[in-house]
């Protein structure tokens, strides 16, 4: 058998962490606090939109390698500061319709690919319980990761990425839930 198989739990999986995160977004917004705004927004704005920037991430200071890090130029331009990373995206409203899509579809390809592994390492004659709490611990890992890596080389505050974990954890049971009661048993 396929991953096919597991076409319902992987469907369902999906859309329970779709609606989780939707929950976590825009009822229970426990992440509006992890940004802030800046007191003098507008000059800010203003002088990003003089440089005329293309779209991508931009560092201050910058240094193209570890040789112009030690320099002591660099290193007075560190120790001034601003020390940032700044996404320069394309203007105009954010196109959420495209983005929720694109997160939907994240959401798919995690349930698929731990529903994968599950079938591969246990089978599909595994007990239920193992699979769910095998995909679960995956889902888990997945969402998780990239938000401990936005920590340690983006310099997001690791408050929010705690936040971010919790909502992984969420996932994660979601989709060791919904697994554990879909699995085929034969």
């Amino acid at each position: 058998m396929t991953v096919l198989a597991l076409w319902l739990p992987i469907l369902l999986t999906a859309i329970g962490v779709f609606f989780a995160s939707s929950l976590i977004h825009m009822v229970f917004k426990w992440h509006n606090s992890d940004y802030r705004a800046l007191t003098n927004e507008d000059e800010v704005r203003n002088a990003l939109g003089s440089v005329k920037l293309n779209l991508g991430v931009y560092s201050t200071p910058h240094c193209t390698d570890m040789k112009d890090m030690q320099s002591d130029a660099m290193q007075q331009k560190f120790i001034n500061g601003p020390v940032a990373l700044i996404t320069i995206r394309a203007p105009g409203a954010p196109a959420v319709g495209k983005y929720l899509l694109q997160w939907f579809i994240l959401t798919i390809v995690v349930a698929a690919l731990g529903a994968l592994l599950a079938l591969q390492t246990m089978g599909l004659q595994t007990n239920p319980h193992y699979a769910g709490h095998f995909i679960g611990l995956f889902t888990l890992i997945v969402y998780a990761c990239g938000s401990v890596q936005e920590s340690i080389w983006m310099g997001r505050p690791w408050s929010t990425t705690f936040k971010y974990i919790l909502d992984s954890l969420i996932y994660g049971v979601i989709s060791a839930v919904i697994f554990w009661q879909l699995w085929p048993t034969h």
